[in-house]
């Protein structure tokens, strides 16, 4: 980065605001407002960094269709047409065939420290030990269907960060798409959580709020060898 902002990671108000929106089932936590806006901006400049290669974001094809939000993934490469249970790769088999960068260690570091924001487990935040990050890239009429993250075989909690515009979110359970869920808007800088009983539940962004880009990284453990 340029210039005397301090680095993403050593500002010490990160994880001041308390969890919000009461109303989400348990193992759910909101964190509004929980990055400042030096770290979004680090943040989105990583991005853009990322996104330079070797595995440029592109829309999965699922079962159902192209996505309409872009997608980067670091650690392992997701294929949702793959077979269930083997939906990851360490190179993007449906793209260039490049490997896929790694998760960056001070990545790693500030999803710890929002697994301790949003649950205050210090035990839980140490052993957090994440080895995907999935960006996602939202333009204004983008959105993504109500789905589980469930690819994974970690129930160890996902780790939800939102940059540029805010979106109207739904979290629902983990039975099916219906209710009960609640809707909720993400505003740039908010952290959201999700793990113990709300891990497998279902989510999805419902409307990109604004004209701008909306910028998701969601850090999760895999739990594959």
């Amino acid at each position: 980065m340029t210039g005397a902002t301090p680095s993403l990671f050593d500002l010490p108000d990160a994880g001041d605001a308390g969890p919000g929106t009461p109303d989400l089932p348990a193992g759910a936590v909101h964190v509004p407002g929980w990055l400042t806006q030096g770290q979004q901006q680090d943040l989105l400049d990583r991005v853009a960094t990322w996104a330079r290669g070797p595995v440029a974001p592109a829309r999965p094809r699922t079962a159902s269709g192209e996505m309409s939000s872009r997608m980067l993934c670091l650690g392992r490469h997701w294929v949702p047409t793959a077979p269930r249970g083997h939906r990851y790769f360490d190179r993007a088999v449906d793209g260039n065939g490049a490997p896929v960068l790694p998760v960056p260690p001070e990545l790693v570091t500030l999803a710890r420290r929002a697994v301790f924001a949003a649950t205050g487990d210090g035990r839980a935040a140490g052993h957090y030990s994440p080895d995907i990050a999935v960006v996602n890239i939202y333009g204004p009429d983008a959105h993504m269907g109500m789905h589980r993250d469930d690819d994974e075989a970690s129930e160890a909690p996902v780790v939800s960060l939102s940059l540029g515009a805010a979106c109207r979110f739904r979290f629902g359970n983990a039975t099916d798409r219906s209710r009960p869920y609640t809707d909720l808007t993400l505003a740039p800088g908010d952290l959201f959580v999700f793990g113990g009983p709300a891990r497998w539940n279902y989510h999805g962004v419902q409307k990109i709020l604004g004209p701008a880009t909306r910028v998701n990284i969601t850090v999760r453990e895999s739990g594959l060898s």
